[in-house]
C-alpha cells in the first residue's frame, strides 16, 4: 500500500520540481541555473529510485533503492531551503513544495524501517 502511495507522490513531486526548474531557468526574472539544476537532479531521482525499488530483484535490493530515494529526498530538502534562503523562491511556494518533500521523507523513512524488520 505505502509503495503505491510513494510511487504516485514521488512522481507528482518530480513534476513539481521540473516546473520549478523551468520557472527558475526560463520564466524567472532572476535566472538561476546551479542550485535549481541540483534540485532537479535530486528531486527527480527520488521517484526513479522508488520505481527501481518496486522492480527490485530481492528484498535487500528493494531496501537499498528505497534508502537511496530517502537520501535524495533529504538532499532535495537542502537545495529547496537554499533556493528559498537565497531569495529565488517565495515563502508560499517554498512552504508548499517543502510540505510535499517532508511527507515523502516520512513515507520513505517508514518504508525503509519496516523493510529492515522483514
Amino acid at each position: 500500500m505505502k509503495e503505491s502511495i510513494i510511487k504516485d507522490k514521488s512522481y507528482d513531486f518530480a513534476l513539481r520540481i521540473v516546473k520549478l526548474y523551468q520557472y527558475l531557468t526560463l520564466g524567472s526574472e532572476q535566472k538561476e541555473y546551479v542550485l535549481s539544476k541540483q534540485a532537479l537532479r535530486s528531486g527527480t531521482s527520488i521517484g526513479a529510485n522508488v520505481k527501481e525499488a518496486l522492480r527490485g530483484q530481492s528484498r535487500p535490493d528493494f531496501r537499498a533503492k528505497m534508502s537511496i530515494a530517502l537520501k535524495e529526498a533529504s538532499e532535495t530538502e537542502y537545495w529547496l531551503k537554499l533556493l528559498y534562503d537565497s531569495g529565488y523562491i517565495d515563502e508560499k511556494s517554498f512552504d508548499s513544495i517543502k510540505a510535499d518533500n517532508v511527507e515523502i521523507i516520512k513515507i520513505l523513512t517508514s518504508i525503509v524501517k519496516n523493510s529492515e524488520n522483514e
